[in-house]
């Protein structure tokens, strides 16, 4: 019955060896693929952590450099600070948390901000007021002297 030619050649069991070691070889594979993509992924996500705290860090230190949370003329003073008559003259100033901003004598809008500098043309030595005040109404005043030869 075994040797009957109509029924055909026998069912070979190297096919099934060739399957489950062509199996192994592919998880293996999937395996080692998946193990680099991860790899790859969580440093990128080192990386990018890294990045963020340290950008955290240096906008702290720049939050800080512009006064932080504190209510204060940062700054106040003459470009140049002496100057002959005709001449004009940048005065500069940089305020953290003020609401508003007021320069005495001056005819230009003036407002908050953390650098800003303003034209001024004196006929004589002049002492400029800068008034600054924050949302509580509280106030902070810096004078600085142009002197016109």
């Amino acid at each position: 019955m075994f040797d009957d030619p109509n029924l055909g050649p026998p069912p070979r069991k190297g096919m099934s060896v060739y399957l489950v070691v062509s199996l192994i070889v592919f998880g293996l594979a999937a395996a080692y693929v998946g193990g680099v993509f991860y790899m790859r992924w969580n440093g990128d996500r080192v990386i990018q952590e890294r990045a963020a705290a340290a950008k955290r860090e240096q906008d702290q230190r720049v939050f800080e450099g512009m006064g932080g949370d504190r209510f204060d003329i940062l700054k106040f003073f003459p470009y140049p600070g002496e100057i002959t008559r005709g001449d004009s003259t940048m005065l500069c100033y940089s305020v953290s948390n003020a609401k508003s901003v007021t320069l005495q004598p001056q005819s230009n809008a003036v407002w908050p901000a953390f650098e800003r500098c303003v034209s001024v043309s004196p006929k004589k030595t002049t002492i400029y007021t800068l008034t600054a005040t924050d949302a509580a109404g509280h106030t902070k005043s810096a004078t600085v002297t142009v002197t016109v030869d």
